[in-house]
């Protein structure tokens, strides 16, 4: 049986805390990579190749999800996430296209994963 972890609503996400989760490149890259895909796709933290132990990606995760920026399932033997795509246009719009075109400047998710994991 599939669990939605614990995450805030949507009136409860804060400019303040997305603000402060998205200062870190890993974070900015998860969430842009999946602003990207079609509307509720699921990855799990290990799909996104990051050079980062899977202990670190459990944290940054749980970070984003605690922030409002994605919500995780768990499935038992593994987790996924999906990005808030509605909650996160209807709080800050335009967020998500600007992480994107920051993506798309840097030179893409690939250039983005091995840069995030360098820090």
């Amino acid at each position: 049986m599939a669990d939605l972890l614990p995450q805030p609503a949507r009136d409860e996400i804060d400019l303040s805390v997305v603000f402060s989760t998205l200062s870190d490149p890993l974070r900015r890259t998860v969430i842009a990579i999946l602003a990207a895909l079609p509307d509720r796709t699921e990855r799990n933290c290990v799909s996104f190749g990051f050079p980062v132990a899977k202990a670190s990606l459990t944290h940054h995760f749980k970070i984003l999800r605690e922030a409002g920026l994605i919500s995780q399932i768990d499935y038992g033997n593994r987790r996924a996430c999906s990005l808030r795509r509605d909650d996160i246009e209807a709080r800050f719009p335009g967020l998500l296209a600007l992480l994107m075109d920051e993506l798309a400047r840097d030179g893409g998710a690939e250039k983005a994963a091995v840069s995030a994991g360098k820090r």
